[in-house]
């Protein structure tokens, strides 16, 4: 345990902390939609289901996106050790992670997400689940360039030649 919070979304207006703010919108819809899918059939209807996917092999494979994902986010979250925050950690300086997922990645972890959300979209299709899939894309690109820009900062040529050995995403 280092005593620091990983949690380092603020309240104020900037993007960094919008982002937070979006991101425990699209939380809150996930939930919402798994408790419909799950405790309220009647109500899924609202949610605009997408017929053409409610495929039983096309559900089997987002459960196994899904399991994979996670799994893969687990991983990524452990190998990030005391320095795994969720934002931008501006007040607390950690170790530049490069080793693990990292030589795969500088993002598995938002990998792992947008893997888990389009696992659950082939679980769930509809368009609630596709609307939180391509915002999700959306918010985690700009926070990954937001984080990019802090870790350049922070550690600058090594940070630049950890970017020229690994890819943003895969």
């Amino acid at each position: 345990m280092t005593g620091i919070n990983p949690i380092v979304f603020k309240t104020s207006d900037e993007a960094h902390d919008f982002i937070g703010r979006i991101f425990k919108l699209l939380f809150m819809l996930i939930l919402l939609v798994i408790l419909v899918n799950s405790f309220l059939p009647t109500l899924y209807h609202f949610t605009m289901p997408i017929s053409w996917l409610e495929h039983s092999t096309v559900q089997w494979i987002g459960v196994a996106l899904l399991i994979l994902s996670l799994i893969w986010t687990a991983i990524a979250q452990y190998q990030m050790g005391q320095s795994w925050r969720i934002g931008i950690d501006r007040e607390n300086r950690s170790p530049l992670v490069e080793k693990g997922l990292y030589t795969f990645s500088r993002n598995p972890i938002y990998v792992g997400i947008v893997a888990t959300l389009l696992g659950l979209f082939l679980i769930i299709p509809n368009v609630l689940t596709l609307m939180v899939f391509a915002v999700s894309v959306i918010v985690i690109s700009i926070q990954v360039r937001l984080e990019e820009k802090h870790l350049l900062e922070s550690h600058s040529t090594t940070y630049q030649e950890y970017q020229s050995r690994v890819r943003r995403w895969l």
